[in-house]
């Protein structure tokens, strides 16, 4: 397949998409579309085994199934009556220990030093190293914070845990 292109793209659009379909049918590509199927596929499915399709009734020109929309639409879910499902209690939160309250002072001192500097007398000039240190600090220790490893009580060699 040649195809000449400029800087942009293919010089002919039309050529080079006609040429690729081309090619696309000398393959065999979308070849069932236009022709009858062959002896060979009617022979592997006898015409006896399609189900005749049924028409949907026709009222007023409008098709309509077997119940109304009104019916379906604002009555009341069959589905809820049978099952009635009730969530279990949530696990209770964890108790903070002394280390989550040093976290959380060091992070509202550094927020407080630089958002307003003088809440505490501070000039801003000193205040934003020392905010900038509290908000790192905080960082610090709420990574130092982090569990790596199994939970507790788990046997290491047991696999993979979920």
């Amino acid at each position: 397949m040649t195809r000449g292109k400029g800087p942009d793209g293919p010089e002919d659009v039309d050529a080079t998409f006609a040429e690729i379909v081309a090619d696309l049918r000398a393959e065999g590509v979308g070849s069932f579309l236009e022709e009858e199927p062959s002896a060979t596929l009617l022979e592997e499915e006898p015409p006896e085994a399609k189900p005749a399709a049924t028409p949907l009734p026709v009222e007023d020109g409008w098709r309509t199934g077997g119940t109304d929309w009104d019916t379906t639409m604002l009555s009341e879910d069959p589905a809820a009556d049978d099952e009635h499902f009730e969530p279990p209690e949530p696990p209770p939160l964890p108790r903070w220990r002394k280390g989550a309250f040093v976290v959380l002072l060091f992070f509202v001192a550094g927020l407080l030093l630089l958002i307003v500097p003088n809440l505490i007398g501070v000039g801003p000039a000193l205040a934003t190293p020392l905010g900038i240190l509290a908000l790192a600090t905080g960082i610090a220790l709420l990574l130092l914070r982090v569990r790596q490893g199994p939970p507790p009580g788990a046997d290491p060699s047991n696999g993979a845990q979920v």
